[in-house]
């Protein structure tokens, strides 16, 4: 009997998690400061009872090294009440220009922070580059009660995949950062090559990479946020640019993903929601959600579970000008 009740709970957790699921958009309205798009917010976490959200930090373009922070209940509150003014508070990041002189010096060059992952000892984040550089980064600091203090010893580098031709992916890093027990691990942007990987980078003392192998996902991986279970829900995204963003088109005899992103002929942006599994030290997905048409032409590069459903935040991009932060809440519905 108690194996037969543990196989039903397995069998009704996985499914939980492999079909799809329905969710109502709410749009929350931000104070001044944080709706500026030069913020570029490319990541969400949740701790201490905070949403942490993470700026780009964009120190070519001389932005503040920042995270900024809001209260889960000050934002319950304002799901209920659209009135309600957010409080909020702003924590420096400390040392990172003399992080990005690092990269320099190592002939790389810093293009913004993408990802954020905290930890019970910890704060992480993940750098892209340029694209012509052979390495990301990965940085390690201390989150204290009103700035993030960078470890000036801690520069791990994370070797960018290339392309069959030794290429690189435009325009693409790790975007996103998870935690599987006590390592870190690390999801590159693109990973739709004939073999493709999470790099497990941190944990147990020791800052190895061991490569994870993931199922081919098409378009772009831009944040992901665990949801218990070895299960992590992800952005998968695609932008119709032209130019170096074709990269991230598919052929058209790839008929149930083309069939995705676009319409006799033309690209269209599209963005959905994956359940992403990592098991036995590999990654797998399945598709969850797919946004309404309406919200598929916004940059999404932050997501955040929360309550059976998600936060989500654009980094500047919306369908018109004037660009926006725009956070939504994903309600589970009922």
């Amino acid at each position: 009997m108690k194996y037969l009740a543990t196989l039903l709970l397995s069998s009704l957790f996985f499914a939980a998690h492999a079909q799809p699921r329905q969710f109502d958009v709410r749009k929350l309205a931000l104070p001044k400061e944080l709706a500026y798009y030069d913020n570029q917010f490319s990541g969400l976490y949740i701790a201490q009872d905070k949403l942490f959200m993470l700026s780009e930090s964009r120190l070519q373009d001389q932005a503040e090294a920042k995270l900024y922070t809001v209260a889960l209940a000050d934002l319950d509150r304002q799901l209920a009440d659209s009135t309600y003014a957010l409080p909020y508070q702003k924590l420096p990041i400390h040392n990172l220009p003399r992080m990005r002189a690092r990269m320099a010096a190592a002939g790389q060059h810093y293009e913004g922070l993408e990802a954020l992952l905290l930890t019970k000892d910890a704060a992480y984040f993940s750098v892209e580059t340029t694209t012509p550089s052979t390495n990301c980064y990965l940085l390690k600091g201390r989150l204290g009660a009103t700035a993030v203090e960078l470890d000036t010893t801690f520069l791990l580098a994370l070797p960018k995949p290339v392309a069959a031709d030794g290429s690189h992916i435009y325009n693409a890093g790790f975007e996103a950062l998870a935690r599987a027990d006590d390592h870190v691990v690390a999801f590159f942007e693109y990973n739709f090559f004939p073999k493709n990987y999470a790099y497990e980078v941190a944990g147990r003392g020791k800052n190895r990479i061991r490569l994870l192998p993931f199922s081919s996902l098409p378009f772009r991986l831009t944040d992901l946020t665990a949801t218990g279970g070895h299960h992590y829900t992800g952005i998968d995204y695609f932008f119709k640019g032209e130019g170096d963003d074709t990269v991230y088109r598919l052929p058209e005899t790839d008929v149930p993903n083309y069939k995705l992103i676009a319409e006799n002929g033309v690209f269209k942006n599209y963005c959905r929601l994956v359940d992403i599994e990592l098991k036995d030290s590999k990654v797998s997905w399945t598709p969850l959600w797919e946004f309404p048409v309406a919200y598929r032409s916004y940059n999404w590069e932050g997501i955040a579970a929360y309550k059976g459903g998600y936060f989500i935040i654009n980094d500047k991009y919306t369908p018109a000008r004037p660009y926006q932060t725009t956070l939504l809440y994903l309600g589970a519905r009922q």
